[in-house]
């Protein structure tokens, strides 16, 4: 007896095994061999700059990601510039997010249950994806999970106003990360009417949801003039509409198994809303402007993790009195069955290929190509973003086109000067490196300055070298004839 007193005393809270699997998931190749993206690059090269700069940007362009950049700016501070300081912030949330998916699993379906959603976070594709991304939607899964835990905390009748002041404030601040994290709350909704909550307990959500609502409005108000960065999401097709369906039907089986009851508080009446809501309500946002992007709900996983849980837990207490002793492998052996199974995504989400770009290699590339005296140009502007993440490769060459960089203008990507200068300053030149997009990945040129690059390149250079890598291209120019200087005057 005092043995197993002594064991109960000593054993580590259940919590702690998913936030060990998900930061050595997290952890394994973290780097994704010294690659990042053009998404991470935007994150990149807003934190090496200053505080003013970044507000000076703030309000020209990505307020939406203000919250998050200025995070990023202190930890790029402390511990310097590189791929780990960039995504070990989305490693530990993702963590955080893990133990929250365990804690609210007990509570609602047992230890088995918990460890099942725990476990499975991780595992999940899209999970694995942003585990390792420099971008916010990790910090945002992050506290959409602490926000779940409390609301199920104070539906089984524990904590009062503190509680629901952490609520809130949880809540807003995943709202300034990303205000589409507002869709927790609609979800929340829904578990408190099916779980049948008094009069009381609704007044006290709709106060914490009505705080945080208001808090966050400034910004989805002034982001409304900066809505031309969704302007490339496209509208809804039935072939966009596969995935949540999918996730739907295996939630919805989770929730089955569960056998949830109205007005009893448990895993599917926590998970079902949270998966299928954010979903769904999203998709009628995209029927007014196209807004349907997975990543913008990544929080939902966290109830698809849920119904795992739950559905794993009923199979484990299922099985328990017939088969005793082998009811305990189920949950090891379900895990490593999915991990096996799961191995070629995970080892492809850790590949530099995982992601349409690679602003580091064609970096190092420019660095073995450039000459002293060259010049450089971008097209689209936006593919800069290599520059200014990697400026020593740039060194020695020339921007042409840029007239204004983009700490000066507050833009990310600087302001370019127009067609007839941009014309003068590529026939001055004798040899220039364009940095593009691969022919893959590239999108048909629209920018009247890119044709003006474009066309002056045709006319009088030719093409010495031209490499492609990891979605971006650096294509070498000289001139055919002596080049032709600006005139003094």
């Amino acid at each position: 007896m005092n043995s197993s007193l002594a064991l109960r005393r000593y054993r580590l809270p259940v919590w702690l095994i998913p936030v060990a699997w998900t930061l050595a998931l997290g952890l394994w190749g973290l780097s994704r061999q010294h690659s990042v993206w053009r998404d991470e690059a935007a994150t990149w090269q807003v934190a090496l700059r200053t505080a003013g700069e970044i507000w000076h940007m703030l309000g020209q362009v990505d307020v939406v990601h203000g919250l998050y950049y200025l995070l990023m700016h202190g930890l790029f501070e402390v511990f310097g510039p590189g791929t780990t300081t960039l995504r070990l912030p989305s490693v530990l949330a993702m963590a955080v997010a893990a133990a929250c998916v365990t804690v609210t699993g007990r509570r609602l379906a047992g230890t088995w249950a918990a460890l099942g959603g725990g476990l499975a976070f991780g595992l999940l594709p899209a999970v694995q994806f942003h585990l390792q991304e420099g971008r916010p939607f990790a910090l945002v899964t992050a506290g959409a999970a602490l926000s779940t835990l409390l609301l199920v905390t104070v539906l089984a009748g524990c904590g009062g106003a503190m509680r629901w002041a952490a609520y809130g404030a949880t809540v807003l601040v995943c709202g300034l990360l990303n205000w589409l994290s507002l869709l927790v709350l609609p979800a929340h909704l829904a578990t408190l009417v099916w779980a049948g909550a008094g009069r009381g307990i609704r007044r006290r959500w709709a106060a914490a949801s009505a705080t945080a609502i208001a808090g966050v409005l400034p910004l989805i108000l002034f982001s409304r003039g900066q809505s031309d960065q969704v302007s490339w999401i496209p509208p809804l097709t039935w072939h966009m509409m596969i995935g949540p369906a999918v996730l739907l039907a295996i939630g919805g089986l989770g929730a089955l198994l569960d056998r949830p009851r109205a007005g009893r508080l448990s895993a599917a009446v926590v998970g079902l809303p949270l998966l299928a809501v954010p979903q769904i309500a999203l998709i009628g946002l995209s029927l007014v402007r196209p807004l349907y992007v997975d990543r913008y709900i990544l929080f939902s996983m966290l109830g698809l993790a849920l119904l795992i849980g739950a559905g794993l837990g009923a199979a484990v207490r299922s099985a328990a009195p017939r088969l005793p002793r082998a009811s305990v492998w189920i949950l090891p052996a379900v895990v490593a069955v999915a991990m096996a199974a799961l191995v070629p995504q995970s080892l492809a989400k850790r590949s530099p290929d995982s992601r349409v770009d690679d602003v580091l290699a064609v970096a190092a590339e420019v660095r073995r190509l450039k000459e002293a005296g060259a010049a450089v140009l971008f097209v689209p502007a936006a593919r800069r973003d290599t520059e200014l993440v990697s400026p020593d490769a740039f060194t020695g060459l020339r921007d042409i086109a840029l007239q204004e960089g983009p700490e000066e203008s507050g833009t990310l990507k600087g302001v370019e000067a127009d067609q007839a200068r941009i014309r003068a300053a590529i026939a001055a030149q004798r040899r220039i490196l364009l940095v593009t997009d691969a022919a893959g990945v590239a999108k048909p040129v629209s920018a009247e300055r890119d044709r003006a690059k474009a066309a002056a390149l045709k006319e009088r250079f030719t093409v010495v070298s031209d490499v492609q890598l990891r979605g971006r291209r650096v294509t070498v120019y000289e001139r055919i004839g002596p080049s032709r200087r600006p005139s003094a005057g």
